[in-house]
């Protein structure tokens, strides 16, 4: 016994199986504390509220939804929402912030120093004045719906958002964005794998369906639009992007920008200037060198930084809240809870949103880091 006590393996192991026991036994403790306090208030726990007719109405739905639809419903519609703002956010942050990065870096002295003042301010300002910024101090200045700013009698800008003509959506008009998609599909899997025979044939297969989904159009297709109307005191009809969507996609995009940018550059100064002088020595020029050699290197270097950021993003989107943007949190954990009073479920499922989709962002940036560590570059 006492040589198996002094062996580390079986040490390690024993201290493991009673941390977790402890942590077991904690977590009973715990839970079983929590449901006997609810069942002494005479609050119901479980998910069969989901069910229930939620009764409110959101700002900015992708699906559709109504007063009648489901607390389910509406979680969904939240969980949309916040998904629309973090990847159009890091998309966009992204673009911005090596632009950023790299300018910061130009030797033309002017545009350096604006890339400076702009990344010491920004990064430096808290993200929700920010926000507020935008929704209050820039987007409340523009005009109502009956004095909206007008473009081509389609488009229309004023403090409830902006106003787009949308595509009607018909049988036919499937079919040629259907047929078109697969054109596309086979002609990008024939140039990206032209070598190999097998993915040769199946770009064939797919862009060969695709013409003949064209080709068998049922009469042909149309297309019409649906322009927004002044109806009462705002605009119905079409797409709109609502202001809260905007100051906040600005706020997060702007503020990420600003730290992504510094990551940048030093993942292009991590870049030994040997390879920097041997590429200039053969006749390659500054951007050729930029293109092809720095920010190859560069990618290693950044991918692992830059998912924080992405992460950051996606959790400050919580944010949103504030300014009554229809997220996760403003619409879930914000007019659900306190409608239901289910808070631990409530709570519960939206920590585990916000949970998965950051591991999804981990996954995939892990993912794509081994694939640039492996092939050298990006």
């Amino acid at each position: 016994m006492r040589q198996i006590w002094y062996d580390r393996r079986y040490r390690s192991v024993l201290w493991q199986v009673l941390a977790v026991a402890g942590v077991a036994l904690l977590s009973s403790f715990l839970l079983g504390n929590l449901f006997d306090n609810l069942a002494r208030r005479g609050i119901a726990s479980g998910f069969g509220f989901l069910d229930s007719t939620a009764g409110f109405g959101v700002t900015m739905s992708l699906i559709p939804y109504s007063e009648a639809s489901t607390y389910g419903r509406a979680f969904v519609v939240g969980l949309l929402n916040t998904l629309l703002v973090s990847v159009l956010g890091i998309i966009c942050a992204t673009v911005l912030g090596f632009a950023i990065g790299i300018g910061r870096l130009s030797r033309n002295w002017l545009i350096a120093r604006l890339a400076t003042i702009y990344i010491e301010t920004l990064r430096n300002i808290p993200l929700l004045l920010q926000i507020f910024f935008w929704y209050f101090a820039a987007l409340h200045a523009l005009p109502s719906p009956r004095n909206s700013h007008g473009f081509a009698d389609a488009i229309f800008l004023n403090v409830r958002g902006l106003y787009m003509p949308s595509p009607v959506i018909e049988s036919g008009l499937v079919w040629l964005v259907l047929g078109a998609l697969g054109g596309l599909a086979g002609a990008a899997l024939y140039l990206r794998y032209s070598n190999g025979r097998f993915v040769r044939a199946a770009a064939i297969f797919v862009g060969v369906t695709g013409l003949v989904a064209l080709a068998a159009l049922p009469g042909g297709f149309s297309l019409s639009w649906d322009v927004p109307a002044l109806r009462g005191f705002n605009y119905r009809g079409g797409w709109v992007l609502i202001p809260e969507l905007v100051a906040l996609l600005l706020a997060l995009t702007l503020y990420t920008a600003a730290f992504i940018a510094e990551v940048v550059r030093a993942g292009i100064e991590a870049v030994p200037r040997g390879q920097l002088e041997a590429a200039a020595s053969l006749g390659l020029s500054r951007r050729r060198i930029l293109i092809d050699i720095v920010i190859p290197q560069a990618m290693r270097v950044i991918i692992p930084p830059l998912t924080n950021q992405y992460l950051n993003l996606t959790k400050n989107s919580s944010l949103a809240a504030a300014i009554a943007y229809p997220d996760l949190i403003s619409v879930f954990a914000g007019t659900v809870l306190n409608q239901t009073g289910q808070a631990v479920e409530v709570i519960v499922i939206t920590m585990a949103v916000y949970l998965a989709i950051s591991l999804v962002i981990a996954m995939w940036m892990n993912f794509y880091n081994r694939r640039v560590t492996s092939r050298g570059g990006a």
